[in-house]
């Protein structure tokens, strides 16, 4: 029986290791990715001169971090100027590639939550430890609370950083950081036997994942409205069976219909405020050639099911009920908007931050209040959808806008 047991033993740990060797070899490919955008340019740059139209790496005018697009310059050309169909075709299955990682990291984690609940772990440390360090006085909740604290805020603050090192223009660098984030991610159930930080861990594991699809990107086309498809596409497959396989009712993570109507009419008026101070602060330029009744509906269902879903369900669905969970809404709510202003210092400026710091806020306080994922994902794509169609059509011109 011993060794029935043994054998099975060995065969999951056998398991466990090429699972977690599939998941770093897709993250190193996946920051390959991220990197060769600015490679490619450099690369581009340094050839030889030719009077030809080349291909070159730019910034897109989204103003949405880390989107580039390649056009054809009159510059100096090399041997990359023919590679963009080569090149887009990676970076779709790149997109696709980081699906199928969000899937691998979600059942190899999945997997260890199912244990802590069947079998939840002894606390890790005795009270004669702390004794020793002088911290007997502790009470056993008090350092529970201490401890899921602690654990919470080392990657929160790992994330921040490789975000400030994008703002600062150090992509390398912080795409390098978000990989080492993820492959501890994919890697913490060797050390955490908190179910509360692990559960906490699987929400936080998202938004590097994000991060990486979005500056592996760049898209071929003459606007730039599509790029948003294909970093928010591939992941909401892996989200939805996410959602499939969640522990929690689908009430507490926003999957319901009460009051949809009166939610999505207060969600236009509301998106408008919103998008409107934003566009104040950043001033994008416009990603529809026109205010056609169909470039607005592309535009519309991209800001509403592909942009406001996606965010919506990786920071209020999944991040702010986890973090609800081990902590009180206030804190939760600053966690959650400091993350999601974060992730938009992709924008260049420090305004930004703080503004969609601010919004995040608002944002997720609605959600606390009426737990509807539809309200809150509508009122984000309206936001988007004023601030990238309408605003910079109208306001652009006005002396002072």
């Amino acid at each position: 029986m011993k060794e029935g047991v043994s054998m099975k033993n060995t065969i999951i740990h056998t398991k466990q290791k090429k699972l977690n060797f599939i998941i770093i070899i897709s993250l190193l490919s996946l920051a390959l990715l991220a990197v060769s955008p600015a490679y490619c340019s450099d690369l581009n740059n340094s050839s030889s001169s030719q009077t030809e139209p080349v291909l070159k790496l730019v910034p897109s005018n989204t103003g949405e971090p880390g989107f580039f697009k390649f056009v054809l310059s009159n510059e100096s050309s090399g041997p990359f100027q023919r590679i963009e169909q080569y090149v887009d075709l990676g970076y779709i299955l790149g997109g696709f590639g980081a699906a199928l990682l969000i899937l691998l990291m979600y059942r190899r984690m999945a997997s260890k939550e199912q244990e802590m609940m069947e079998r939840p772990p002894q606390a890790p440390y005795s009270h004669n430890v702390w004794k020793k360090l002088g911290l007997g006085k502790l009470y056993q909740d008090e350092y529970e609370a201490t401890r899921i604290r602690l654990f919470t805020a080392i990657p929160v603050v790992c994330i921040v950083v490789a975000e400030l090192l994008i703002f600062l223009g150090r992509v390398e660098l912080g795409i390098g950081m978000h990989v080492v984030i993820l492959i501890a991610f994919s890697l913490s159930n060797l050390v955490i036997k908190d179910l509360k930080v692990y559960r906490i861990y699987e929400a936080l594991m998202l938004l590097p994942i994000l991060r990486l699809v979005n500056l592996s990107m760049p898209v071929f086309f003459s606007t730039t409205l599509y790029a948003f498809v294909f970093v928010y596409g591939p992941l909401l497959v892996p989200l939805a069976i996410i959602v499939m396989h969640q522990r929690q009712s689908l009430d507490k993570i926003g999957l319901t219909s009460n009051n949809l109507l009166a939610y999505v009419t207060l969600s236009i008026p509301l998106g408008f405020l919103f998008g409107l101070a934003e566009y104040l602060v950043i001033k994008p330029g416009y990603l529809i050639p026109d205010l056609s009744t169909e470039n607005l509906l592309k535009l519309t269902i991209i800001m509403v099911f592909f942009v406001g879903l996606t965010e919506e369900l990786i920071f209020r669905s999944f991040l702010q009920t986890r973090l609800e969970e081990a902590f009180d809404i206030r804190v939760a709510l600053v966690i959650t908007a400091f993350l999601f202003g974060s992730m938009h210092s992709g924008y260049g400026t420090f305004y930004e931050i703080l503004y969609t710091s601010f919004v995040g806020l608002v944002i997720g306080f609605m959600f606390y209040k009426t737990r509807s994922l539809p309200f809150v994902a509508v009122m984000h794509g309206f936001i988007n959808i004023f601030l990238f169609g309408f605003l910079p059509y109208y306001l652009s011109g006005w002396k002072g806008f």
